[in-house]
């Protein structure tokens, strides 16, 4: 099977130029370099070379370089289902932070979402023992809360591009459907899936509907919209950051750890440390000239 070693740097730092790609095609001895964006990333076909030897070499030669090189099989490359994450990585939040914020919490809460999406702890009794911190706030302040969300570069353009082509778009969350279901509508997602907060009268309960959307809750989305849409796991594309995504990106045709916890990252071949989210349509092969944009 061929393989392409893709080079991707941040839109926001187009750093990636001639020499450096050249640099990195001799020493994996690839094939002529194809860009699918000046300064921003390149594709280089593999002559033969095993892909992890060609990521490290890789990784050796671009030392220091704010690029990431990423190497996948060189067919079926554009995925038919997008399935992902959404705090810290289709969003730049964790919400339950944010709302913890209200109480004065924001350092103790934060210090726990940090253990748990590492994998330190129990991603659902760490939830448990979150939201219970949160018992009597106010329902208001969740639409408070959402007001401070702030869009993660490239997420828009991931999604409209995969829609456009004709993919399907999920976002599955540990966090809760209060925010998934404003993510979902304001970037065209097709389905959200979270956890449900629970409420008495006007405030938050203190607990979480049972039962808890965690790993395998997310593994089993992403199983059962390849089996109902007709897919083949290779044609599935998965991204998160935090320990509670790894079964799904694991599964993926695709599994990409986009600036994940360290855990994580050290579990994923296709690690997006510096590309935004527009770094999964050059993973695709998409080139600038084809993003759509919503």
């Amino acid at each position: 099977m061929e393989h392409v070693l893709t080079l991707i740097a941040d839109p926001r730092r187009p750093v990636l130029d001639a020499n450096t790609v050249e640099l990195v095609r001799m020493a994996v001895y690839a094939r002529t370099p194809v860009w699918l964006d000046e300064g921003i990333a390149a594709d280089l076909p593999l002559a033969g070379l095993k892909p992890g030897a060609a990521t490290t070499i890789a990784r050796e030669v671009l030392g220091d370089r704010p690029v990431d090189a990423i190497v996948q099989p060189a067919v079926r490359r554009r995925k038919k289902l997008l399935v992902a994450d959404m705090e810290s990585t289709i969003i730049e939040n964790e919400m339950l932070d944010e709302l913890a914020d209200f109480f004065g919490l924001r350092e103790q809460i934060a210090a726990i979402t940090a253990r748990a999406m590492n994998g330190e702890i129990d991603f659902a009794a760490a939830l448990r023992e979150r939201v219970g911190l949160l018992k009597g706030l106010k329902t208001a302040l969740l639409d408070e809360a959402a007001r401070r969300i702030t869009y993660t570069p490239g997420a828009a353009t991931l999604v409209a591009t995969m829609r456009d082509n004709g993919g399907y778009c999920a976002l599955v969350s540990g966090g809760f459907t209060h925010f998934t279901a404003l993510v979902r509508r304001s970037l065209g997602f097709d389905v959200d899936r979270a956890n449900t907060l629970l409420v008495e009268g006007d405030r938050l309960s203190g607990t979480v509907a049972e039962p808890i959307l965690g790993k395998e809750a997310k593994l089993a989305t992403l199983l059962e919209l390849s089996r109902t849409r007709g897919l083949s796991l290779d044609d599935t594309l998965a991204v998160g950051d935090g320990a509670n995504d790894l079964p799904m990106l694991q599964a993926a045709g695709l599994g990409v750890a986009f600036h994940a916890k360290p855990s994580v990252a050290a579990a994923i071949a296709a690690n997006v440390r510096y590309g935004d989210l527009t770094a999964l349509l050059y993973l695709q092969g998409y080139r600038r000239s084809e993003f759509s944009h919503a």
